[in-house]
């Protein structure tokens, strides 16, 4: 294996790419239930899907929800919870949003410009950070690959958080952006896709063989 990395496959949408993502052996499933997305579910049809990954293993992705939705996403039975927000973070609203999902399953994506610094602020209330590629036009899902330089001095300049990495991984660059990143913890969307919300299923199985290698 290379390194001891944790792999997320989001933006699910099909059963056949649910079953073969669990098959190849994804940590963690991820269902977007932010309209906007082209790879958006209503929370009725995520659930659905979702039912057939085991617990533990089912993260809801939502863009800024309110605390009523983050929770019906929980009562619907997703137990880890990735909200993408914009900057600057009302202390208040992801308290709330802590207080509903739990810190240790809260994974907050702030959408982070490489102008701007990063708000230390919100590791009081979840211990999983996700940076994806800042894009002024799109929250999350944009396809390029991001500062990994940026991501590796986050990482060792606050250890005791977990640190995901997102944006643009493809099995052909999934090893050259975790080494320059020093992540353990990848997010895999558009790289392994034929369209929005279609995996391929070629791209999934080499992805994983890359990765799983002893």
């Amino acid at each position: 294996m290379i390194q001891s990395v944790e792999i997320k496959v989001c933006g699910m949408t099909r059963e056949q790419d649910v079953d073969l993502a669990l098959s190849l052996g994804a940590d963690f499933l991820g269902f977007i239930v932010y309209p906007k997305s082209p790879r958006g579910l209503t929370l009725a049809q995520a659930a659905r899907l979702a039912a057939r990954v085991p617990e533990g293993q089912r993260v809801v992705v939502d863009v800024e929800p309110s605390v009523d939705a983050l929770k019906s996403y929980r009562d619907a039975g997703f137990d880890r919870f990735q909200i993408h927000t914009g900057l600057p973070i009302s202390l208040p609203t992801v308290a709330a949003w802590s207080d509903v999902a739990r810190r240790e399953r809260l994974w907050l994506a702030p959408r982070l410009s490489s102008e701007e610094v990063f708000p230390e602020c919100i590791l009081e209330y979840a211990d999983t950070v996700l940076l994806d590629t800042y894009s002024k036009q799109q929250v999350g899902g944009t396809g390029q690959t991001g500062d990994f330089k940026r991501f590796a001095g986050l990482k060792q300049q606050y250890a005791d958080a977990q640190w995901v990495l997102a944006g643009g991984l493809t099995p052909s660059n999934v090893i050259d952006a975790m080494t320059r990143s020093g992540t353990q913890h990848i997010d895999v969307n558009s790289g392994v896709e034929s369209a929005p919300g279609i995996k391929d299923p070629e791209k999934l199985r080499e992805l994983f063989r890359v990765l799983r290698v002893d």
